[in-house]
Order: C-alpha cells, then sequence, then structure tokens
C-alpha cells in the first residue's frame, strides 16, 4: 500500500513541476520595463504640468472616468502631492495583483513623509502599458 502512495506522491510532484515550469514568469524583461517607462513618463510630465501628456499615460478607462486633462491633473495636485511633486522616487518590485500587474514606486513627498504607491498597470491591445489606477499606501518601513 505504502508503495502506491509513494508512486502516487511521485506522480503528482512530477506534474506540479511540470506545470510549474509552463507557468509564465510575472513579467517579461521587456514589460517590466516598458511599465517602467510608463511611470516615468508620467512622473516627467507632471513636473512639467503637461497635463495632456500625463493623461495619456493613464488607461481608457481612467480616461474615461475624468473626461480631460485637465480635470485628472487637477485631481493629482489635490490628491497626490507626493507622486506630482516627490523629492525621491524608488522603484520597487513588480507584483501580481488582483487585476493584473502592479508596481510599487516609493516616493518622498514635499513633506518629507514617504510613501508607497501601488501603480495598476493594464496592457492595451496594441501591446502598450498603461496605467489603470494608483493607490497610496503607508509604506511597511520607514525611510528618510
Amino acid at each position: 500500500m505504502s508503495r502506491f502512495l509513494l508512486a502516487g506522491l511521485f506522480c503528482l510532484w512530477s506534474f506540479a513541476a511540470a506545470l510549474a515550469q509552463d507557468e509564465p514568469a510575472l513579467a517579461s524583461p521587456a514589460d517590466a520595463a516598458a511599465i517602467r517607462a510608463v511611470i516615468e513618463h508620467q512622473l516627467a510630465a507632471f513636473q512639467r504640468d503637461d497635463a495632456g501628456a500625463a493623461f495619456s499615460d493613464a488607461s481608457p478607462g481612467i480616461q474615461a472616468k475624468f473626461g480631460t486633462p485637465d480635470i485628472f491633473m487637477d485631481t493629482v495636485r489635490a490628491g497626490y502631492q507626493p507622486v506630482y511633486r516627490p523629492r525621491e522616487t524608488e522603484f520597487r518590485e513588480l507584483v501580481a495583483g488582483p487585476d493584473g500587474l502592479v508596481q510599487k514606486v516609493l516616493f518622498v513627498g514635499p513633506d518629507g513623509r514617504p510613501v508607497l504607491a501601488l501603480y495598476s498597470m493594464e496592457r492595451q491591445e496594441d501591446g502598450t502599458w498603461r496605467i489603470s489606477g494608483c493607490v497610496l499606501v503607508e509604506p511597511a518601513e520607514q525611510t528618510t
């Protein structure tokens, strides 16, 4: 009986190992670089107060929600000061979220307090990446 159990466990382990090898990586290096480039482009647009360029990096859903680049920029100015005018920016890991990939970015805001931005990313039909959301949370560790 134990021989059958051992053989069954071995087969199950072999099957799981084969599935794990066929599972795609979280994101390819090219996707990770493209995601970072989109976020960096938007951050540079915020620095120039270029609402149109910043808005162009948002997903169609975000664009529909805000309607115009000016409304989008006003929202960022009012509620996302660490993203709008950071003292420091540090890209962290790219992780799987409930709806796709999430890029973590640590910001030190104009007030000197750190905040972690969780950028939800959405791949478009043409293969490009756009920002589909950004949530600010307290970082796990404090940095100054």
